[in-house]
């Protein structure tokens, strides 16, 4: 089994899409394991996404992911970071296949509707950013 984070963003949110994002995940086979709902501050965002802090596009993604209310949730399965990654879809959400929450849902690359890690390493990095391990469900 693997864990991963994946992060519902501000404009999942405001589209009051929480609910069909979830109900992808489980159908899918993860199961959550964590959830919070947190308006993150600009400094969060800043820490969270601190490895893309010399990228023209910083500012711009931390002004929006501190915008409004997140929800941010750790999901488990085998396989969970690749299955969450495809669930989502491409980053680019016209590149995204068919059918992803990304294709469907997003505006734009900075607007796409949700973050989920890109690898174990990340994973337990991003996790531990809002987790506790007492907050996580055995």
């Amino acid at each position: 089994m693997e864990q991963t984070l994946s992060i519902i963003k501000p404009d999942g949110v405001q589209k009051n899409i929480i609910g069909d994002i979830i109900r992808r995940f489980e159908s899918e086979g993860l199961v959550i394991k964590a959830l919070t709902m947190h308006q993150l501050t600009k400094g969060e965002a800043q820490g969270f996404y601190a490895v893309h802090k010399d990228r023209p596009f910083f500012e711009s993604l931390t002004d929006f992911m501190s915008s409004g209310p997140v929800v941010i949730m750790v999901l488990q399965g085998i396989d969970a970071i690749h299955l969450n990654r495809k669930i989502m879809g491409a980053t680019n959400f016209k590149e995204a296949e068919e059918g992803t929450i990304r294709s469907d849902h997003a505006s734009s690359i900075e607007h796409n509707i949700v973050h989920g890690s890109d690898a174990p390493e990340t994973a337990a990095w991003e996790i531990a950013y809002f987790f506790s391990n007492l907050d996580i469900m055995a």
